[in-house]
């Protein structure tokens, strides 16, 4: 399989697995603090690493020189996690995977800034396509609320987090030296965990972790196996194969995984002017997944 070809697959994965997060972090949200459950999913997740790590590669010797790629690293996807669960608080799932398809456009921009990464025309048609479904989506169909620019508390802390995470996506590609993804990956797991723990200590060990519900549990170990582990290796790895605004296309597919998780969950499905931006979304995957050399 051509290297592109395994970029691709390893994000429509990564699609799949990521939209599962919205939906069980919007039920754990308000059981405890943002900080304090991923703090535990980062340490989880750093241990699934380390044992991958210790089966596969193990470390290079140049993985631990510039140790501080890893804290840059680290601290993007910290605080990314730490708003999507604050933005969880109030937002409802659909609507955040729809601030999350934002994030193609964000990472187009910061892919031109670090790495000169050219937007081609139909590549900017399908990031404005996709920007406007994911709006759509986030103002729930209303075009009165659109014009007052009426965006919910949880949605625009979120949004915060999902420029960290368009930044980390040319990061990678502009900070690794040739480690293989699953070692870079847990360098940045362990660097963000300590970032976490220094931060938030206080909500750490305050935490009562034994008496929590088993739905914040549930959660926990999916975003630190499912979404943190698996995606965190995926991301990389694709992002050494493909453009940055090509990796990030892929998030236009969140919302409609995310309105599959709804409905597995019995929350039942959006009203179906929201589909339509959810239908745009798709649109602009198609065309930004299409052959650069063809025409528009």
């Amino acid at each position: 399989m051509r290297p592109d070809m395994q970029g691709h697959l390893a994000m429509l994965v990564f699609s799949a697995l990521v939209a599962g997060s919205f939906s069980l972090g919007a039920l754990s949200a308000n059981l405890i603090s943002p900080t304090a459950l991923n703090a535990a999913r980062f340490v989880i997740a750093g241990m699934v690493i380390a044992v991958a790590v210790a089966a596969t590669t193990g470390v290079p010797k140049g993985a631990t020189q510039s140790p501080w790629r890893y804290l840059v690293l680290g601290g993007l996807f910290a605080v990314y996690f730490v708003l999507m669960f604050e933005g969880l608080k109030t937002a409802r799932p659909v609507s955040a995977a729809a601030v999350f398809t934002l994030t193609p456009v964000i990472a187009a921009g910061f892919g031109w800034l670090l790495l000169r990464q050219v937007t081609t025309a139909r590549m900017a048609l399908a990031l404005t396509i996709g920007a406007v479904g994911a709006l759509w989506v986030i103002f729930r169909a209303d075009l009165a609320a659109l014009r007052r620019f009426e965006i919910g508390y949880g949605e625009a802390v979120y949004f915060v987090g999902v420029i960290c995470h368009a930044l980390y996506t040319p990061m990678v590609r502009k900070l690794n030296r040739g480690e293989p993804a699953v070692v870079f990956t847990l360098g940045t797991l362990i660097a963000g965990g300590g970032l976490l723990f220094v931060y938030g200590w206080r909500d750490v060990l305050g935490a009562d972790w034994i008496a929590l519900p088993a739905i914040v549990w549930i959660t926990i170990i999916y975003v630190a196996v499912a979404a943190s582990s698996a995606t965190f290796v995926l991301l990389q790895f694709a992002s050494l194969r493909l453009p940055s605004a090509k990796v990030m296309a892929y998030t236009y597919l969140t919302p409609s995984w995310v309105i599959l998780w709804e409905i597995a969950l019995g929350n039942g499905a959006p009203r179906p002017l929201i589909l339509g931006g959810v239908g745009l979304t798709i649109i602009a995957l198609y065309l930004l997944l299409r052959d650069d050399t063809k025409q528009i």
